[in-house]
């Protein structure tokens, strides 16, 4: 899948069609190296991902579930 920017907020995988719940399960997924908070002390600060590994991450979701 081809993203726009390297670096894009939440908000905007959302308007591509992710799901806010499955961002968010990404997101909160122990270990993960591709989402951090813009601001981490504030907690209405924008998630942003870096679209590269977070394809990386979802590609190998897809083929753990295929199996």
């Amino acid at each position: 899948m081809q993203y726009p920017k390297p670096v894009m907020k939440k908000t905007e995988l959302e308007k591509m069609g992710f799901t806010e719940y499955w961002l968010l399960q990404a997101y909160n997924t122990r270990g993960q190296r591709f989402a951090w908070k813009q601001n981490i002390s504030n907690p209405h600060s924008p998630i942003l991902f870096d679209t590269e590994e977070f394809e990386k991450w979802r590609i190998k979701q897809i083929k753990m579930q295929v199996g």
